[in-house]
Parts: C-alpha cells; sequence; structure tokens
C-alpha cells in the first residue's frame, strides 16, 4: 500500500468518484479508495486513470464495503489508515426504480459507516458528504425518523430520494453529536466534463436528452419555469477536492450548481437547436402526468420530484469556490459538449460511437469526427450507413481523416441544401489538400467537388462508385418500399440486406439501424437513394470520373462488378467482396488511398 494515505475516498469507482480521486491525486494528494467485488474494481480505477492521464502512484486501493461497519476493512488496512486526515462519501446507489431495502444499506447505513469511520481517524480534518440539491431543499427530516414518516417519505418519493434525504439527515444528526467536522455538498444535476463531455451515467437529465434525439419528447413536464440546474463532474471535482483546504468548524453545506443552467423548456429547445431536431412544445403540469398510468406517459414516477421551480443559494459554494480560485465552465458550451458525448456513446445502449460532435456545415447540424483542420484523408459513407461505416478503415490509414454523416442522412440534421454545397463548405476550413475517399452514393458528391475545386483536393478514391454498377431492382429504387424496410430494420437484418446470409452483423450496422429508427432518416436516405439512380445523374457522374482534373483509383468487389466501358484509371479489383467493403476488407481500401496519396506526394 501507498505509505501514510492523507485522504479516502469511499465510492470512488462511481461518476463522481473517479473524477475526485484524478483531480486529488492531481493536486499531489495521498489517495486510498473503498472498493468492493475484488480486485478488478481496482484496476479499472487505476486503467480509467491512467487513462485520463493521472499518476496513479500515489493510490491505494483497499478492499472495503460502506454496507459493513468499519467499512469492512481487514484490521491491517484499518491500521496503516490512521494517516488519513480528510474522508470524501461518494458512495451510494443511485437508480431510480429501485426498492427501499435495496437503497438503505448504502445511501443511509453506508453513509452513517462511512462518517463513524471518519470519526475515528485520529488526524481527522474534515468529513465531505455527497448529498442532492433536492435533498437540501426539502424539509428537515428528523433522525431516526417515525416509522410512519418513513413510510410515507419511501411512498411519496420513491427509494432513491427518499434514502437520500434520510441519509443526508443522518449523516447531519450523528455528525453533530459526535463532533465530526462535517461539510454537506449538494451537487445539481451532474453532467459531463465540461471539454470533452465524459460523463458515462444516462439516467436523470440524459434520458430527457435520449428521448430528445431519439424523436420520442412530445411534451415536457412540469411548467415553463422549470429549473433543473446542472454542474460539470471536473467543475464538482476540483470542489470537493477544495473543500478540507477551506472549510473549518463545525457543519457546511453547499448547493453547487450553475444558476446560468437554463430553464427546462429552454434548456431542451437549446439542445434541439444544437442536434438539429424538433424541440417538444407542449409542457404538461406533473401532477397531471402523476395521475396518468406510466406505461402512457412513458415517465418514471420518482422524477417527477425533480421538476421543481425552486432556485438555490450558492452564496457558500461561490464564496468557496473564489477562495480556491475556481471557475465555472460556461454552461452553454458544457451542455453541448455532453449532449455530443451521449449521442457518441449512444446513451450507453451499446458499442460507442466514434467520437465526434455536431456542427454547422451549409446550415445544417453534421455530426463530424476526426480531424476538422489538417486532415490527410476526408472519407464520406454511403448508404444506408453513416461515418461509423470507416470504423475499420481508419486504423488502416496512414494520416488523420475527417470523417462525417452526410446531409439528413446518420446523425446529421435535415440538410438545409444540396450535398454539392455542404461538401464545399465542410471543406473550406482546411489547410490541407487532402485525398477524398468516398463510398457508393457518397461519391458523387466527391466528384463534383474534385471537378470545382481541384486545387483543394489531392486526388478521389471511389469505393463500389454506384454509377459504375447495374442499377438495383425497381423495388430497390421505391423509396416508400426502401423507407419502410429501413424503418422498422434491426442490424441483423441489415446485415442479411446489405452483406448477405450468415454475414456477421458489423458494429456500423447496429449504429446505422439506431440511427434509421430516428425521426425522417430512413426516409431521407431512401430518396436520396432514388435520386442516384435516376440514368441522366449516372451518365453524367460517368463523364466526370472519366474527365477528373485529380487522379482517380477505383475500388471494387468482384461480387459488385463494374459495368460498360472501362475508364483510363487504376481500379482495384477485391476478391470474394461485395458492395460493402468499408465493413468487410477496409485493408484494400486503405491501401488504395495510401498508393493514391504516395502518387500525389
Amino acid at each position: 500500500m501507498v505509505k501514510d494515505p492523507d485522504t479516502l475516498v469511499a465510492g470512488a469507482t462511481g461518476l463522481i468518484g473517479r473524477w475526485l480521486v484524478a483531480e486529488l491525486l492531481a493536486r499531489g494528494r495521498s489517495v486510498a479508495v473503498t472498493v468492493r467485488g475484488g480486485p478488478g474494481r481496482g484496476d479499472e480505477l487505476r486503467a480509467w486513470l491512467r487513462d485520463h492521464g493521472v499518476d496513479d502512484r500515489a493510490l491505494a486501493v483497499v478492499a472495503g464495503d460502506v454496507t459493513r461497519p468499519g467499512l469492512g476493512l481487514a484490521p491491517a488496512d484499518h491500521d496503516r489508515l490512521d494517516s488519513v486526515r480528510d474522508v470524501f462519501n461518494a458512495a451510494g446507489v443511485y437508480r431510480f426504480g429501485l426498492g427501499r431495502e435495496e437503497a438503505r444499506p448504502a445511501n443511509v447505513e453506508g453513509a452513517l459507516n462511512v462518517l463513524r469511520w471518519a470519526g475515528a481517524r485520529p488526524r481527522l480534518r474534515r468529513f465531505v458528504h455527497l448529498s442532492g440539491y433536492r435533498v437540501a431543499a426539502a424539509d428537515p427530516l428528523p433522525y431516526p425518523a417515525p416509522d410512519d414518516v418513513l413510510a410515507e417519505l419511501y411512498r411519496r418519493h420513491g427509494a432513491y430520494e427518499a434514502s437520500k434525504r434520510e441519509g443526508d439527515a443522518a449523516v447531519r444528526a450523528v455528525a453533530a453529536d459526535e463532533g465530526v467536522p462535517l461539510t454537506v455538498v449538494n451537487p445539481a444535476a451532474v453532467i459531463g466534463h465540461s471539454v470533452t463531455g465524459e460523463a458515462g451515467q444516462y439516467i436523470g437529465l440524459a434520458d430527457i436528452v435520449a428521448k430528445l434525439w431519439a424523436g420520442r419528447l412530445p411534451a415536457l413536464v412540469g411548467t415553463r419555469r422549470t429549473f433543473i440546474p446542472v454542474v460539470t463532474v471536473d467543475h464538482l471535482a476540483r470542489f470537493l477536492a477544495a473543500v478540507p483546504e477551506h472549510d473549518d468548524g463545525g457543519h457546511r453545506a453547499h448547493w453547487v450548481l450553475d444558476d446560468a443552467t437554463p430553464e427546462l423548456p429552454d434548456l431542451t429547445a437549446f439542445l434541439a437547436r444544437h442536434f438539429g431536431v424538433r424541440a417538444p412544445r407542449v409542457v404538461l403540469p406533473a401532477g397531471l402526468v402523476r395521475r396518468l398510468p406510466r406505461a402512457l406517459s412513458g415517465v418514471d414516477p420518482e422524477t417527477l420530484t425533480f421538476l421543481s421551480e425552486d432556485r438555490y443559494d450558492t452564496s457558500s459554494a461561490d464564496a468557496l469556490a473564489d477562495a480556491a480560485g475556481l471557475n465555472r465552465p460556461p454552461v452553454l458550451d458544457a451542455l453541448r459538449h455532453w449532449a455530443d458525448r451521449l449521442v457518441a456513446e449512444r446513451f450507453g445502449s451499446g458499442r460507442a460511437a466514434l467520437q465526434g460532435g455536431f456542427h454547422p456545415v451549409a446550415g445544417t447540424r453534421t455530426y463530424l469526427a476526426g480531424d476538422r483542420v489538417s486532415p490527410a484523408y476526408v472519407l464520406l459513407h454511403g448508404l444506408p450507413l453513416n461515418a461509423e461505416a470507416w470504423r475499420d478503415v481508419l486504423p488502416e490509414l496512414d494520416g488523420t481523416a475527417l470523417i462525417a454523416d452526410l446531409p439528413g442522412l446518420g446523425r446529421s440534421s435535415r440538410p438545409a441544401g444540396g450535398p454539392d454545397d455542404w461538401l464545399t463548405d465542410l471543406l473550406a476550413p482546411l489547410r490541407t489538400r487532402p485525398v477524398l475517399v468516398a463510398h457508393s452514393a457518397g461519391t458523387a458528391p466527391a466528384l463534383r467537388y474534385a471537378h470545382a475545386h481541384p486545387d483543394r483536393v489531392a486526388g478521389l478514391v471511389l469505393v463500389s462508385p454506384y454509377f459504375l454498377q447495374p442499377r438495383p431492382a425497381r423495388h430497390l429504387r421505391t423509396p416508400s418500399l426502401v423507407g419502410g424496410f429501413l424503418r422498422t430494420a434491426s442490424a441483423r437484418r441489415l446485415g442479411r440486406a446489405l452483406l448477405g446470409p450468415g454475414a456477421p452483423v458489423h458494429p456500423a450496422l447496429d449504429e446505422a439501424a439506431a440511427q434509421l429508427h430516428r425521426p425522417g432518416v430512413a426516409r431521407r436516405t431512401a430518396l436520396w437513394l432514388h435520386r442516384a439512380q435516376r440514368p441522366a445523374e449516372r451518365a453524367e457522374l460517368r463523364a466526370l470520373a472519366a474527365t477528373c482534373p485529380v487522379p482517380v483509383r477505383i475500388v471494387a468487389g468482384e461480387l459488385d462488378p463494374l459495368t460498360g466501358d472501362t475508364l483510363d484509371v487504376p481500379v482495384t479489383v477485391v476478391p470474394g467482396a461485395g458492395h460493402h467493403l468499408p465493413l468487410t476488407h477496409p485493408v484494400p481500401v486503405a491501401a488504395a488511398a495510401h498508393a493514391l496519396r504516395g502518387v500525389v506526394a
């Protein structure tokens, strides 16, 4: 174990706990953390810290359990931790739908166990307990509370919020009785890191954002003045780490939140504009929704207690932050970063997408990832996929790449104009002359751009250029039929349709299916496919490919051959491959891009 830890953090593997540990270590503190479930949890925490550039050599991981008296520490660990001066309790169970017997062991008894253990430290300076902003706004609860009061509390508010209120009352009462120097920190809804957006938590306000993104938020609950304040996880971690240095004496309490958080209707409207989706216009009273069956309302009754117009006195937190030199990050920027990260992480529902965000491109909110300044390559996907189609190609490239969801497709919003104007605006800020690598439908705007701006692009790699291949069957050219299939297709059905029976489900298909289920995406994809099959457009693109002013290479699958007159350009035929080469054969696609870049260089 690290010699003489000066700090202990309970709940260090949770959202707030791990960021607090990172902040404390960065400040030069020697930190012990309690974990249960075997050494693997400690290894996971260390890996997370190292991934975030944190030196973990001053971290000690000990087996412990907050639900047990004395934290369940082994005698040797108990003795080694006599050096601890500051104890942070970030442990707890945060989940709606808990039973009382699930919530109390961690949120009530666990909080008391950490408090009593801290009170027995011979060098204790401060015990810092993490509570909640709505807990602090409620009427004080006695401890111990009568059984009938507790029964009503748990019935009315649900086990999570009730246990947090009971735990808060217990900690304050016992700390006062036993003379433990206590600070209670009451944070607002915790969102992601102010710069990266990283959070990894998908309940509460994140659930509202998920429904907004998916087009399943027809109405808000509350009033036009409902206020759900937020705080970024990194600011909260910095604040918590500063508490023992600036609080002294007996009980202290701080509301930590950003009072500039927009009221809920304005917050959702702001994120809707950022995503390029429709914002809900209707606000339903919470009392009405509470009386509706959950199956009809789609609202968890436990979340209704958070829908309040209350404001909170942040003066003590502001004074401490000023004394510690802490500045809150701009809340709107933080909300954007967090929302982008939630979309990239698919709200925790599956494998995370390529990390990116939403940016305005020719009036379209466009999902971009990669190098947006000096890429060696720009990758344009085909249908019905999105930028995730390039996931396996990216590691094979010899330079950075900019990838984007085409306008109106994938995660990008309904287009404000045509794809040609969109691509011109996308590439305008670049400081390099990239190679454009375009698959199928993406080859059309790539070719037009190369003709219009030959000085801005080094060359083109056309992967499975549809205009050089047979037209699909008639039913695949009918928007209503194609759109209907795409709206309901699972990743497995997409895989069978695109890659053939028995093909493994590629992660890009899972991502594509998720986006095609959002309002309008399947219809726009089907219309793009329909327009791409017009004979006049196919003839135009064939002519543009034959006369392109920049070097061109073509990559096609053996099972998806080119037809008609062969163009005077190099062609790579991939044995045994079909149409979707970026998914099935990323190496030859990348090799063609390398070869073209080498010729240009």
